[in-house]
Order: structure tokens, then C-alpha cells, then sequence
């Protein structure tokens, strides 16, 4: 894990990757209560044997928001951005969803740092967010994500 201490040395990471997080396994019974809280019940994500007979998979898949909802948590494993009042989820460009996370498959998240700038006190980071499936060739997903980072006076 990396260590973020200030702006200063957010800034040294840029055109670099800050780093990988570890393996995360997507069960089925994250994915059952991801549909719960969604209400997004698509059989091609909890019914195990239609997907099984009906889907192109032969298995059930992971939603994409599911996916993409881990991010935070894996992010937190590549590094800790000290000497913050706030962390803001600015937004994400540029997404696209390329592969599907089939059940019981492991997922990691891989960050570059794009940019980062100051804006009046205020630091706008963009990275370039891609999570990989273990042991598949294409990701899951990719696209820039951009967080708002205040640092406490001193630290920018």
C-alpha cells in the first residue's frame, strides 16, 4: 500500500500506476444481495440454473454496478491519502464495461494516476481505473474516475 502524505506527493505519481489491489472473490451471495438492494433481479444474475441452461455464460454474471461498487474498498488497499478533510466521488468517465464477471470469479482493481490539480485548495485527481478478472484476458471494466480530495491547510 501507498502512503499519500500530501498534494506534493499525490503529484509525483502522475503518468505512473500507484499500484494493484489484492484478489476479491464475487460470490453468489454478493451478488444476490447487491439485486436486493438494487432491485435489479435479472435472472442472468440470480437464478443459477436458468443461467445455467439459458445464458451464453452457462453461469450466472455479476451485475456491472456491482463490480464497479467495489471499487472504493479495493482503492483502500492501494493507498491511504492522509491529511484529508474530505474525499468527494467526483465522477467517472469514460466507462466501459468489457468483459462479464462471471460468479465465483476474482477481481483486482489496477490505478494509474492521470492527473491531479489544485483548484483552490482543493485537489481534482483523475485515475485510470481498470479492474481485471483473474486469469481472463479482457477487464471487467475501465475508465477514468475522479476524486476531489480537501486537504487540510498545509497539505496542498
Amino acid at each position: 500500500m501507498v502512503i499519500i502524505n500530501s498534494f506534493k506527493e499525490f503529484e509525483q505519481f502522475v503518468g505512473k500506476e500507484i499500484g494493484v489491489s489484492d484478489y476479491l472473490k464475487i460470490s453468489q451471495e454478493q451478488i444476490n444481495l447487491f439485486a436486493d438492494a438494487t432491485l435489479d433481479h435479472q435472472w442472468i444474475h440470480v437464478d443459477t440454473e436458468r443461467a445455467k441452461n439459458e445464458s451464453p455464460f452457462k453461469s450466472t454474471i455479476a451485475h456491472g454496478y456491482l463490480t464497479l461498487s467495489v471499487l472504493p474498498y479495493l482503492w483502500d488497499q492501494i493507498a491511504e491519502v492522509r491529511n484529508v478533510k474530505s474525499l468527494i466521488n467526483y465522477g467517472i468517465e469514460k466507462l466501459k464495461f468489457n468483459q462479464p464477471v462471471m460468479v465465483d470469479s476474482e477481481i483486482r482493481l489496477k490505478v494509474k494516476l492521470l492527473s491531479i490539480v489544485n483548484l483552490r485548495g482543493v485537489a481534482k485527481a483523475e485515475m485510470k481505473a481498470t479492474m481485471e478478472i483473474k486469469g481472463c484476458p479482457k477487464n471487467a471494466f475501465e475508465g477514468v474516475i475522479v476524486f476531489v480530495y480537501n486537504f487540510k491547510e498545509g497539505y496542498i
